[in-house]
Order: C-alpha cells, then sequence, then structure tokens
C-alpha cells in the first residue's frame, strides 16, 4: 500500500463543526422504516422473478483464479463508494481522507449517502443483485444484522482476496477479524462499529441507571423511549437472562413477555427508531434505548453533558457497520484498495476524530492521543475525552458486557417477527 499523505489534523476534525451520526439525518415521522418486516418492503419493491444461475468453478466471481485475473488488469479508475450520511470525515466539501486516497493511488472517488436503512437500501438494490447485474456500488456499507446476513446468505457479496488487505491484517482489532457472521473475513471488512444501551437525562432522573429494569419505572411513567427494532428485542433477551446469539424460540417468547408487560403498564411513551433522538433531545423523554455513538456526540458537541449513556447490567449489543462489495462491482479491485485504506491508524484516526464510533483499529488511539496533546483548550479537551471514552475504544469491561443480534432462518425470522414486531406496531 503506497504511504498516506500526512493530514494536518486540525484540518480533519473541524472542530467546531456540526457532528451528525450516521443514523441522525434520517428521523421517521410515525412508524419506522425499520420496524417493517423485510419481506414487506421486498413485495412492495417488486423484487419478484427467477434468480440468475451463479457462475461456478474457475471463473466464478471470487475465486482464486478470478482474482488472479482482475489483479493482471489491475484497479478501475474511479471507485463507487455508497455509505450512511454523515459518517466520513469532512471539512466543507472535502473529504480529506478520501482526497488522501486519490493522491496516493490516482484513483478517483464517487461518494454517496444512499444509505439510510438497511432494509430499504437492501430492497433497492436486490432486483440487481437477483439478475446478476451490477447495482452501482462498488462498496456499500451494512449493518451486521439481517439484511447482512441474508445478502450472505444468498450470495450477493462478492468474496474478498484475502491478499489485498494487508493493513487489515497488521492492524485490525481482534472483535472485527473473523467475526460470527462472516468467518475468516471472506466478504466484509468492518467500517466502525457501536453500542445499543440505554441513554438518560440527569436533569431528571438524580439516580444511576444501571439495569434493563429501570425502564420499567413507574417513577418515568410516560417518559421512556422504547426502540421499534431487533435492538429492542435482543436487549430484552439479555433482561431475561438469555443470550442473544443462542437464543432459543422459547426465550423469545420470554423476552415478547417482558416487552408486552412493560407496554402494558403504561410507562412507554414511544416505540422509535432513527428518531429516538429528537425525542431525546427535546426532552420528550428522559430515558430511552439509544446508541452509544448519538449520546458521545451530543456531549461532545452540543454540550448535553446531562446525557449519560450506559451499557445495562444485564449486557449491551455490539454492532458493526461493514464495508463489502456488492456481486457485479465494476471495480473490486479499486474497491478492496479503499475499503483496506481506512485500515491504517493516521486514516483511522481522522475517521475516528470526526464521528466519535467505535474504531476497528486500535492503534488509532495513540495517535487521537497524540492529537490531544499536541492542542490546546477545548479541542484539547474534547480529543482527550475521545481517546479515553470506552465507547469509542472499548474497555475489556465493556467487551465482556456486549452481544450480538441473533442469526435467523428464514423459517425463524416469520417466527421472530410474529413474536416481536406487535408490541411496536400495535
Amino acid at each position: 500500500m503506497t504511504e498516506s499523505r500526512k493530514i494536518d489534523p486540525s484540518f480533519l476534525r473541524g472542530a467546531t463543526m456540526r457532528r451528525m451520526s450516521r443514523r441522525d439525518l434520517f428521523r421517521y415521522a410515525g412508524v419506522g422504516a425499520g420496524a417493517l418486516s423485510l419481506s414487506s418492503i421486498l413485495a412492495a419493491c417488486g423484487t419478484g422473478g427467477e434468480t440468475t444461475p451463479p457462475v461456478t468453478g474457475a471463473d466464478a466471481p471470487g475465486s482464486t483464479e478470478w482474482w488472479a485475473a482482475r489483479n493482471a488488469e489491475g484497479p478501475g479508475p474511479n471507485v463507487n463508494f455508497t455509505n450512511w450520511p454523515q459518517y466520513i470525515d469532512r471539512s466543507n466539501k472535502t473529504i480529506p481522507t478520501l482526497d488522501a486516497f486519490t493522491d496516493a493511488t490516482e484513483l478517483e472517488v464517487t461518494y454517496r449517502t444512499d444509505i439510510s436503512d438497511n432494509a430499504l437500501f437492501y430492497a433497492q438494490i436486490r432486483p440487481a443483485l437477483e439478475a446478476g447485474q451490477e447495482t452501482g456500488h462498488d462498496i456499500i456499507v451494512i449493518t451486521s444484522g439481517k439484511e447482512l446476513y441474508e445478502m450472505l446468505d444468498l450470495g450477493y457479496l462478492l468474496p474478498l482476496d484475502p491478499d489485498l488487505h494487508p493493513n487489515f491484517d497488521a492492524n485490525a482489532d481482534p472483535s472485527v477479524v473473523n467475526t460470527s457472521y462472516d468467518p475468516g473475513n471472506a466478504h466484509t471488512l468492518a467500517w466502525q462499529s457501536g453500542f445499543t444501551g440505554i441513554a438518560y437525562n440527569t436533569n431528571y432522573i438524580d439516580r444511576p441507571i444501571t439495569s434493563m429494569e429501570d425502564l420499567k419505572d413507574p417513577a418515568f411513567a410516560g417518559k421512556i423511549g422504547m426502540m421499534g427494532n431487533d435492538d429492542a428485542a435482543t436487549l430484552a433477551l439479555l433482561a431475561v437472562g438469555a443470550t442473544p446469539e443462542t437464543s432459543t424460540p422459547e426465550e423469545w417468547q420470554q423476552a415478547a413477555d417482558w416487552l408486552n408487560e412493560q407496554k402494558d403498564s403504561g410507562v412507554v411513551r414511544k416505540y422509535f427508531v432513527q428518531d429516538y433522538l429528537t425525542a431525546f433531545e427535546n426532552e420528550d423523554v428522559w430515558i430511552t434505548l439509544a446508541w452509544s455513538g448519538d449520546i458521545l456526540i451530543d456531549r461532545l458537541y452540543f454540550g448535553r453533558t446531562e446525557f449519560e449513556f450506559v451499557i445495562p447490567d444485564e449486557g449491551g449489543v455490539l454492532w458493526t457497520d461493514n464495508m463489502c462489495i456488492p456481486q457485479g462491482a465494476t471495480n473490486p479491485v479499486g474497491a478492496m484498495m479503499l475499503m483496506d485504506w481506512y485500515f491504517q491508524p493516521d486514516i483511522a484516526a481522522a475517521l475516528t476524530e470526526y464521528n466519535n464510533y467505535v474504531s476497528p483499529v486500535p492503534a488509532a488511539r495513540d495517535l487521537v492521543e497524540a492529537h490531544a496533546a499536541a492542542a490546546t483548550g477545548a479541542e484539547a479537551e474534547l480529543l482527550n475525552a475521545v481517546a479515553t471514552s470506552p465507547f469509542v475504544f472499548p474497555t475489556p469491561e465493556i467487551g465482556e458486557k456486549v452481544h450480538s443480534y441473533r442469526v435467523l432462518s428464514v423459517d425463524e425470522e416469520q417466527q421472530w417477527n410474529d413474536l416481536f414486531v406487535p408490541i411496536w406496531q400495535g
């Protein structure tokens, strides 16, 4: 890999710039799209029809022979990179880490923020994937959940060339290597990760929040927010003592009972998805299920120091947004070069200083600390807070408390949806 261009850290950060999480811009009115079943979205988008049989043997995309041929051809001149909104470093109208990539490789990047919901984006590209056609994307960023699992299961993601990610091999955190949903990182490399836990407002709640049972407290009636998606179901599994990754249908029923008991008590104000943060910031709710990066951004960049985020004693959820290459991509070699680019510590540090999510590169922390030491005043304080946050660079204690989503088969997904979806849509 060509040495990265040295970038002025203050130029990357833009310390007074408004930061938003990748989920912050897309706030739904009414029921969130994430609460809809994937099958209903796909049906509405007309994704029926026959699937083109896959190519097999030495010519199969992603095979050793196929990659050898692509590497001999070299990368195309442009990489189409599609991500979530506000999820990459920006300074004015530039993206410094992408500019540095272009300087180092002479490859241009067309960067689009077309992903605001996993299910909706998957529904948009699935007809092309089913037909064996290109989607118009060389890199897409998909969360470790049911859509990614289905794309992996159906062979819609290109197997990666293991020789084209040396930075990942050298610098990736063990938590994103050889994941349970993608053994050997055969199809995915991590972009950023985050936690689902509980946020609360200390202006209204004067005791520490430590447990899922706090979300049933009648003292907070009408001021409790819950998510209308698999985060709520997974946290409820933890509340009843189940291990989400290996949970059984009987335990799903227990979790659904826990959620229904909470709902029937009348304490829940609303079941949110992306729009939970608006209600929390407006103080319509005082305590809510939340995503770690959202709350950290509000604390650091908006002065909302009354906001606290915790992983409950029962446990929380660790999710990872993954870079992957859809089948039919026109520039797979360039895509892999760009994916691996972000596993250089200086590039990873620049990204983390901007979006405050969990970096997949532990060595980025030393650079953030160095930037903090070189900074002064409010900027130094801010960077120190990023470098020392266990929700950006997780401690072992945090790592022991978090779990992944349950990987569901098609039949299991229907049973799961029948139990949980009526709770937040009813």
